[in-house]
């Protein structure tokens, strides 16, 4: 049984989950006090790691280099992200959410699961590996953005251009995603550790049109608000088609050796009968995600008065896309079923294609390995992680890509991440920090795992 962190360790993370990196759209916003305020504790707390390992800075972004025996070769890109999203209400949260609380069993605040826990516990473990005079096989870097709540353009994009620039070829690209569920899945006791094969694209569709606009007293047959709602109720009416992806498949092959036996026969036709698999993800939000391209209506705006009638209006739809689709079919996709010319559709802000899927090979058996050694009894399967993570801007630099973190999490716990009362129990950062240990001292025996041919 893993015993929690004592009181410094916690105390280390606590004094980060002060600094209130918050997340801006525009860099010139961002609060530069609190991430040089991060800089100096991070420094302070491990100081063997900026003795040892070279540390180039992106704006506020930190990729460490630590050199291995055989440096030319790259064992791993351990990633993880100092920014966390702002707070909405405060006045909700058990303790203010940039306070840093420590108790007998959590550690409080914004980030404490997202994601600074995974910077401060990747420090601590390379930290004991250096006073232990631990060196790695093979060369490990270490790349810690300060803007992946709004996508990374100026952190982990900056870092991967640099290491693309360089050469880099890692074997293991570690980032966030999957944890450990205990609770979450429908029938099954034991906890599931999902981890995550590559992620979704993202694109976000701006509808908009133009009318002439006049006195609500003689309104035409649609007016511009009309048009725009209709347009968006076509696209929600009328989703991305539904489609049974071979990491799915193998994920629910996986996971159906621990469910009921009714669910075992259902998931044992997944490959001879996927679109009926399908249909019966989609009837849940949480399943539904990952057999197809999401649509989520969330902004439309237009008119001024209540008897004017409006010359603009505009909606946003988001789309979170399957591998398989594009993001230039998904804008096919809205223009076919609007099937309304004199709507405009634009892609606006960021936009990614979904990621490579790497298969399962060496590299997931090492995580999964390492998973069970730190919290034994668990079940493991594979997946794709719905949202963005600065792990695409690398997806090219790696022959393997895991986004996980071995953190056992309930619904509370995943509902509280970008939420309310965000924490982390100290059993769970102890669980972290023995992780990564772990897989520090495997690059020291053995390097990383050679991954030819694990793609899928």
């Amino acid at each position: 049984m893993t015993e929690p962190v004592d009181d410094p360790t916690a105390e280390r993370l606590a004094a980060a989950l002060r600094c209130a990196t918050v997340s801006t759209d525009d860099p010139r916003d961002a609060d530069s006090a609190a991430f040089e305020r991060l800089d100096a504790h991070l420094r302070a707390s491990f100081p063997r790691v900026h003795a040892e390992l070279e540390l180039e800075r992106f704006a506020h972004s930190r990729l460490y280099r630590w050199p291995g025996v055989e440096p030319d070769r790259v064992a791993a890109i351990l990633l993880a992200h100092q920014d966390v999203v702002p707070v909405d209400d405060a006045q909700r949260w058990t303790h203010p959410p940039f306070a840093g609380v420590v108790d007998d069993e959590f550690i409080w605040g914004r980030g404490a699961i997202d994601d600074k826990s995974r910077v401060l516990a990747i420090l601590e473990a390379t930290e004991s590996a250096l006073a232990a005079g631990v060196r790695p096989r093979h060369t490990v870097y270490l790349a810690f953005g300060h803007d992946e709540e709004v996508f990374g353009g100026e952190g982990a994009e900056r870092m991967a251009d640099h290491l693309r620039q360089a050469g880099v070829r890692a074997d293991l690209l570690l980032d966030e995603g999957g944890v450990i569920t205990a609770g979450v899945v429908d029938g099954v006791r034991q906890p599931v550790a999902t981890i995550m094969l590559g992620e979704k694209g993202y694109a976000t569709v701006r509808l908009s049109v133009t009318e002439v606009g006049g006195h609500s007293s003689m309104p035409g047959k649609q007016t511009a608000v009309g048009r725009i709602a209709r347009a968006v109720a076509r696209i929600q009416d009328h989703p991305m088609p539904l489609r049974l992806i071979p990491v799915i498949a193998d994920m629910l092959d996986r996971v159906r050796e621990v469910m009921p036996a009714p669910r075992r026969r259902l998931l044992g036709l997944a490959r001879v009968a996927a679109p009926v698999v399908a249909r019966v993800m989609a009837a849940q939000p949480q399943t539904e995600a990952m057999v197809r391209t999401t649509t989520a209506p969330t902004v439309i705006r237009g008119g001024v008065r209540a008897n004017v009638l409006p010359q603009r209006a505009e909606a946003m739809v988001n789309f979170r896309i399957l591998p398989g689709d594009t993001v230039a079919s998904v804008l096919a996709h809205c223009r076919k079923v609007v099937r309304d010319k004199g709507i405009r559709f634009e892609l606006i802000g960021m936009s990614s294609e979904p990621s490579r899927i790497t298969g399962p090979g060496p590299a997931f058996d090492l995580i999964a390995g390492l998973a069970r050694a730190v919290v034994p009894g668990i079940a493991v399967t594979t997946g794709i992680v719905p949202g963005a993570t600065d792990s695409r801007h690398y997806d090219d630099l790696a022959g393997t890509r895991c986004n996980f973190a071995p953190i056992v999490l309930d619904e509370r716990d995943l509902a509280s991440i970008h939420g309310t009362d965000e924490r982390l129990s100290r059993v769970n950062y102890a669980r972290l920090i023995e992780f990564n240990r772990r897989l520090i001292q495997h690059f020291a025996t053995v390097g990383a795992p050679s991954t030819s041919g694990a793609e899928a």
